[in-house]
């Protein structure tokens, strides 16, 4: 059901250390910094919390060497308010997303919500010589959905390409897809989950995504 391993390490060591994964609201400061940035246009949204995140990363020991307990707060803290996770979500899901019952979309998000933190926080560490550069940003001054598209570059090799897809929303721009070298992270996702959900319903999704979480917490304390 899950992608294969190692394509999930390839879009969680740039996703997580510069935008994405998707958590719900983290604790105070996160508050108080999306309102600071909540008036920002989209390509200077991501590329404050890009360098931000990256700061932290390079500043801090633990952070680098894996500490997932502090890899966590810090996607909790820096990158989620700037997260449509309820979006991202359905879109990952799918068409099995209009069946579901409240509750199944409950525990939908839920497990996807650990299932990205998980997976993503164990590569933040692996992302400490990373350069953020901005490609021209092109919309309209009415625009509600936009692609900021970025380069991410390594100190030795060639730059990855990656574009976020956003939304404007009442508290500013949010992300809901990335985008890493044509791929969208969504679309990936979407393509798992049918599978799962063809065969074994959205219970059995739930399930699946419950399971993986196991196996990736038990992993984080040995």
């Amino acid at each position: 059901m899950m992608m294969n391993s190692n394509r999930v390490l390839r879009r969680a060591i740039v996703f997580s250390a510069l935008a994405g994964a998707a958590i719900l609201q983290g604790h105070r400061a996160a508050a108080t910094e999306a309102v600071s940035r909540g008036d920002m246009s989209p390509d200077a949204l991501v590329q404050s919390v890009s360098a931000e995140v990256l700061d932290n990363i390079k500043a801090d020991p633990a952070l680098r060497n894996g500490d997932f307990n502090k890899l966590q707060r810090l996607i909790d803290d820096k990158v989620a308010p700037y997260v449509d996770f309820e979006r991202m979500t359905r879109l990952s899901v799918g068409p099995g997303w209009r069946g579901a019952t409240p509750e199944q979309r409950q525990a939908l998000m839920r497990e996807f919500r650990t299932y990205v933190v998980r997976t993503y926080s164990g590569a933040l560490s692996r992302v400490t010589d990373h350069q953020v550069k901005m490609r021209p940003f092109k919309a309209q001054p009415t625009d509600t959905e936009v692609v900021v598209r970025s380069l991410v570059a390594p100190s030795n090799g060639d730059p990855i390409q990656l574009d976020y897809r956003l939304e404007k929303t009442d508290s500013g721009w949010k992300i809901f897809d990335v985008t890493i070298l044509g791929v969208s992270m969504v679309e990936t996702f979407r393509n798992s989950f049918a599978s799962e959900v063809n065969q074994n319903g959205v219970d059995g999704l739930i399930k699946a995504l419950a399971d993986r979480n196991k196996q990736l917490a038990a992993g984080n304390k040995s």
